[in-house]
């Protein structure tokens, strides 16, 4: 749907479709900006009403990291010549948004449903509203809606993630345990993969983790540089043709050899989560598109189905796989539907011209480092997706915090086109709606502007349906059509069915404004349709019952509290448009508090009625264990699902193959070995100080050996590792 000729880090470029095809519209991106622009108590023109506003020739995008090769998942503005604008402190405490996720404070940016609760797991500064010291926070809810803040879960104490604890996944497995993965920045930027585990999985609220022994257990392969190996996949169940399981896991890098700078995700098969293999060749690479983040993979059901699958569930006749990768270059989320071959550890898009990072995206606006889980509650596939400022890191700084999490959607598979996804924000957001209006049959010639009665226009829902003048449609020219989004800077041209996409407009001078747009399919015997989300400073809207998705920030100086107002309008120079229904409902704030110990006592009641049954022994010897947000004192032995645990299957034995440590079958999360000294440790920190500056030099089999499989010794003479001889000679325990 974008135009082949523009680079992918470039937003689409609107042109009409051939006029013998009336299945693809630009419509429903011109009623997007009459409706979204609405929401704000003045038109696209600047403070004094001369004409549009530009953006800044000094608006420079520069990242917010402190270091190279250190994924901050956010882009600014920071306006050298241009002076901060004179923020109110009532200006700013409208900008925060009261039913969408945030922090408290500060900055913000791996979703888990267990025993009862919904789990987000979000990147947090503590001690800044910019990007910095990232740890791991932690909030939990029943309805995705109302949540409660917990305690950091995880924070950089140790030298593998001493630069930050960045973006992971959690994996819930067969028998009720959960692993979590993350990418720890080391020492020396470094990026390694890590394990961590709740402390007491009886816990519903996972209050408490561990980071195991044995990290780091992944470390960048070779001819990978080490700060382009980062933001594990949730793992996904396969069976080999001899019936043994496995897990696989996705993990995000670049190629940049003979200068393709392609994209690619490698994977990894473990049955244990510590030890584990790289496949060959990689799931996909894309060329051009630059280092891929947050790399997402799951099916998709093409039945009539409409529920969301597993992330186990193999590809089989009505199954495909969503491929999805964060642009680090261009910091937008590319998705492409294709087929996956286990057995050849290889993904295959439908349509290689809609590629990961060259065809389309979730979102867009301004919607980033994306996240999906699998609700098992409710059998759906939901969406998270990280919402970044516009704004300058002065304003952040002056209103104590910076950016949120978008409303959760569910994802399911678009029958009608067989091509795209179908986004839409889960029903539990429904609960919120107050005061609801309902308008008919309104009429909006060209040029002309509607008030709408609903009250101030800060937290609303809006549902409409239009449709468009027939005549007008067939009576326009391409170029009385075609937008060119790119490269507008903010500025808004009128056309003959009006600017496409959403605009924002503001008086302040230290924020970006672009211009947003899609192509948007509506086919035959289809009304244009659109959702609009309105919550303060952020605006969400959905086309065509989510065929196409566009967020964007918005920060106004006089539309807000009473003054925000909504008016319905049409900005085209010829054509009406009617707007055959019309409901507003006025939104309600959700709760969003820390939790405290009344809502304590409710959730262990809660997970002793609905937690999972774990056999073996299940009791906990000593429960014992710090206060601390990582519980890395828990106890000598904790027995529920982890030290004394029970075996996924037969006993596991280790066999050494090729150089690599292989293991057939095996309880997930075993060592395998006994725990480092401090010796070991100081021997593994100074190993990698040898990286700093280049590529990684440590004797790395091809399967990407751990840590403690490399710590007796150089490089064999088949490339493999030399092992110690516990490690040659040991068998994992075993009830």
């Amino acid at each position: 749907m974008t135009s082949p000729s523009l680079p992918p880090s470039y937003p689409p470029l609107l042109h009409p479709p051939p006029s013998s095809n009336k299945n693809l519209l630009l419509l429903a991106a011109a009623a997007l900006f009459l409706c979204l622009l609405a929401s704000r108590n003045y038109s696209a023109g600047n403070a004094n009403g001369s004409g549009p506003e530009k953006a800044p020739a000094s608006c420079l995008p520069l990242s917010r990291g402190p270091a190279a090769g250190v994924s901050e998942k956010s882009t600014a503005a920071r306006l050298f010549s241009q002076p901060s604008y004179p923020w109110t402190s009532n200006m700013l405490l409208w900008q925060r948004t009261s039913f969408h996720f945030q922090p408290q404070k500060n900055w913000m940016n791996g979703p888990v449903y267990y025993k009862g609760w919904y789990h987000l797991f979000y990147q947090y500064n503590p001690d800044s509203a910019v990007w910095g010291n990232i740890t791991w926070g932690h909030a939990v809810s029943e309805d995705l809606i109302h949540w409660f803040y917990l305690p950091i879960a995880l924070v950089p104490d140790h030298w593998y993630d001493a630069n930050g604890v960045w973006s992971g996944s959690a994996t819930l497995l067969p028998d009720g345990r959960l692993a979590m993965l993350y990418t720890g920045s080391t020492t020396d930027s470094v990026q390694v993969q890590n394990l961590a585990f709740p402390a007491d999985p009886t816990d519903p609220l996972l209050r408490s983790w561990v980071k195991h022994e044995a990290n780091p257990v992944l470390l960048p392969p070779p001819g990978v540089h080490p700060k382009d190996f980062r933001d594990p996949t949730t793992a996904w169940r396969v069976v080999d043709d001899d019936g043994d399981a496995a897990w696989l896991v996705a993990i995000g890098s670049k190629n940049d050899s003979r200068r393709r700078h392609a994209g690619i995700a490698l994977v990894y098969r473990t049955v244990d989560f510590v030890h584990y293999e790289l496949l060959p060749g990689v799931l996909h690479e894309v060329e051009g598109t630059g280092m891929w983040e947050c790399v997402d993979f799951f099916p998709v059901a093409t039945t009539q189905s409409t529920a969301g699958l597993d992330s186990s569930t193999p590809a089989a006749p009505g199954v495909k796989h969503v491929l999805k990768a964060s642009l680090d270059d261009d910091k937008h989320d590319y998705y492409a539907i294709g087929t996956y071959d286990a057995t050849r550890n290889a993904w295959t898009p439908d349509d290689p011209e809609s590629d990961v990072g060259v065809g389309q995206r979730y979102d867009y606006g301004k919607f980033y480092a994306s996240k999906t889980f699998f609700d098992p509650t409710k059998k759906r596939r939901v969406l998270w997706g990280w919402i970044g400022e516009t704004d300058s890191e002065r304003t952040d700084l002056a209103k104590g915090w910076a950016s949120l999490q978008g409303i959760p959607r569910t994802v399911v598979f678009d029958r009608k086109t067989g091509s795209n996804l179908l986004q839409w924000p889960v029903e539990e957001v429904e609960k919120l709606r107050v005061d609801g209006k309902e308008f008919a049959n309104i009429t909006v010639a060209a040029g002309a502007v509607v008030p709408l009665d609903v009250g101030k226009a800060t937290q609303l829902d809006i549902v409409a349906e239009f449709t468009v003048n027939e005549s007008a449609l067939a009576n326009t020219i391409e170029a009385d059509i075609g937008y060119n989004c790119s490269t507008s800077n903010g500025a808004a041209g009128r056309g003959a069915l009006g600017p496409f996409g959403l605009l924002v407009s503001s008086a302040a001078s230290d924020l970006v404004k672009r211009v947003y747009g899609s192509l948007v399919p509506v086919l035959d015997g289809e009304t244009l349709s659109l959702r609009i989300m309105v919550d303060h400073s952020i605006v969400e809207s959905f086309a065509q019952g989510g065929r196409r998705c566009i967020t964007s920030r918005v920060y106004p100086t006089r539309a807000i509290y009473g003054a925000a107002r909504l008016f319905l309008f049409n900005n085209a120079t010829a054509g009406d448009i009617t707007c055959k229904s019309l409901k507003v409902w006025t939104m309600d704030s959700a709760s969003i508090r820390p939790f405290d110990e009344q809502d304590r006592s409710s959730a262990t009641k809660l997970g002793r009625t609905r937690q999972s049954t774990i056999k073996g022994n299940n009791k906990v010897k000593d429960r014992t264990c710090n206060e601390g947000p990582t519980g890395r004192k828990v106890i000598s032995e904790l027995a529920v699902g982890w030290k004394n645990r029970r075996p996924l299957a037969r006993e596991t034995k280790l066999k050494k193959t090729a150089g690599t440590v292989k293991e057939k079958e095996g309880s997930p999360f075993s060592s395998g070995r006994k725990k480092r000294n401090r010796g070991e440790e100081e021997e593994i920190e100074r190993r990698y100080r040898r990286t700093r500056g280049g590529r990684q030099k440590l004797p790395l089999s091809h399967g990407g050996a751990t840590a403690a499989q490399w710590r007796g010794g150089g490089a064999t003479g088949d490339g493999g590792t030399q092992l110690t001889k516990a490690a040659k000679a040991r068998v994992l325990e075993v009830d």
